[in-house]
């Protein structure tokens, strides 16, 4: 009981949170594919922003001495992610829509978003320099410790009250943005636009309005992804930049243009991930008993180093490419 426990703690509750942050970021990606038709490589540096935007907001609120029941960057998410929506159209209408309005190719955006992304990644650290924050410099991060003695374990569940969080509002996030999609007029036109867009048009659908709320979700979801992760870890200027490539694998993985197959893709990146780096010794270490001692288990036995862990989203990916190009859910072709 004492390895499957240790095994929870290290794979399953980090595989979720890790999957979490990758979902939510990989349906931003996908919802700009699905309507727009190019990768925006600059989706990162929207998640870096919001978290930056968060971390001023907590800042505020420590400075003003406002107490909260739960860790600041989460009671201050929701105004972070208006304005990192409001970040997003900016973007959209300063560089992005007159290159469309040009007709330039998918590929020309695609280089935009790259020089987007090393323009704020500029403008962040000339602001905030190139060291790194945490949002708990002011408050105390609480972690949950529950006793599994009586079921015969000596280690606890142990998770962190931002990673519980994390999971309950990745969940709220999937269920309204499902409601969205399948409920709401406007979510069956981006779904429209996203199966045909010049089919859409003539069908009377606005499609000005439905890339415009396209953009107004994809920062919204990436300023909480953003937060999330520098809520985990620490906060700074390539936050997101370094996991760019896992993301984009778990939007591939899931299927181009398909939001379900971008949560799907990333619960699957995060929990490989997890997997991956495991020392899978703390589990089969009973098994040493019955081993000879020339085939006794070695201290550590993990797929990967810790060091090389994006390398299994590439795996993933290249796989995925050869095998189904289309994605679990056939969206876009790869």
């Amino acid at each position: 009981m004492t390895e499957l426990i240790f095994f929870i703690n290290q794979v399953v509750i980090a595989g979720a949170v890790l999957g979490c942050i990758y979902a939510l970021g990989a349906v931003g990606i996908t919802l700009v594919f699905g309507i727009l038709r190019f990768a925006h490589f600059a989706h990162s540096e929207l998640m870096t922003s919001g978290a930056f935007f968060a971390f001023l907001l907590a800042s505020a609120f420590a400075a003003w001495g406002i107490v909260t029941p739960i860790p600041t960057g989460f009671v201050v998410l929701p105004i972070a992610m208006v304005i990192s929506a409001i970040l997003a159209l900016g973007i959209d209408k300063g560089f992005y829509a007159p290159l469309r309005k040009r007709g330039a190719r998918p590929v020309t955006l695609l280089i935009a978003s790259i020089g987007v992304t090393l323009m704020v990644q500029g403008l962040i650290r000339l602001f905030f320099g190139a060291g790194s924050y945490s949002f708990f410099e002011t408050e105390a991060k609480d972690v949950f410790r529950i006793d599994l003695s009586m079921l015969g374990s000596t280690r606890p569940l142990v998770i962190t009250e931002p990673q519980l969080l994390m999971i309950i509002v990745t969940a709220i996030s999937v269920i309204a943005l499902h409601l969205f999609l399948t409920r709401s007029r406007l979510g069956k036109a981006m779904r429209a636009m996203a199966d045909n867009a010049d089919l859409a048009q003539v069908s009377g659908i606005n499609t000005a309005l439905v890339v415009r709320v396209t953009w107004i979700i994809a920062g919204a979801l990436g300023c909480m992804a953003g937060t999330m992760l520098a809520l985990d870890v620490t906060l700074k200027p390539d936050l997101a930049f370094n996991i760019i490539i896992p993301i984009f694998a778990a939007a591939i993985v899931g299927g181009l243009g398909q939001a379900y197959g971008a949560i799907a893709g990333g619960l699957l990146i995060g929990f490989a991930e997890s997997l991956a780096v495991f020392n899978w010794t703390m589990v089969l270490r009973p098994l040493n008993a019955i081993l000879p001692d020339w085939l006794q288990l070695p201290a550590t036995l993990a797929l990967v180093p810790t060091e090389y862990k994006l390398t299994v989203a590439f795996v993933i990916l290249v796989v995925t490419l050869l095998v189904r190009p289309t994605g679990i859910f056939k969206g876009a072709s790869s």
